[in-house]
């Protein structure tokens, strides 16, 4: 069985072992909203795995990088929020390939059929059959690329 890394799972005291650091270093970082664990209907505390590699995270901002609590809030806020844009970003690369995608599946070409001159839908990419009459007219497509 394999448990989610975004599954709250561990109880304050597990956590705060898994972290290497303080049960009351945990509440605190609660309170500053430096890690949000969820809460049970009892109110306690309910760690996940992702929890966790933030409070180490914390653990070596703090102590390796000598970053202060209220430095390390902005450096986790900041990296949320280029975590959103990331995701904002696929969703609308997402949206234009589609786009794309339809419009060239929609798009129609006209060209000059090889009798008598009639208007004829063809591929994009493709040149009519044949060659048309002279004189003939070709109709321009403004939407065609390149």
């Amino acid at each position: 069985m394999h448990i989610s890394s975004s599954a709250a799972v561990y109880v304050i005291s597990v956590a705060a072992d898994l972290a290497g650091m303080h049960p009351q270093t945990l509440r605190q970082y609660d309170r500053l909203g430096l890690v949000s664990p969820e809460r049970t209907a009892g109110r306690g505390r309910r760690y996940s795995g992702k929890d966790i590699a933030k409070l180490r995270l914390i653990q070596q901002l703090s102590q390796d990088e000598g970053v202060n609590l209220v430095g390390i809030k902005k450096i986790i806020d900041l990296q949320n929020q280029v975590d959103a844009l990331k995701n904002r970003n696929e969703e609308l690369e997402d949206e234009v390939r589609a786009r794309r995608s339809a419009q060239e599946r929609d798009a129609r070409v006209f060209a000059a059929g090889t009798v008598g001159g009639d208007v004829v839908s063809i591929s994009r990419g493709r040149r009519p059959q044949g060659r048309p009459e002279p004189g003939a007219l070709v109709l321009y497509n403004r939407y065609r690329r390149g």
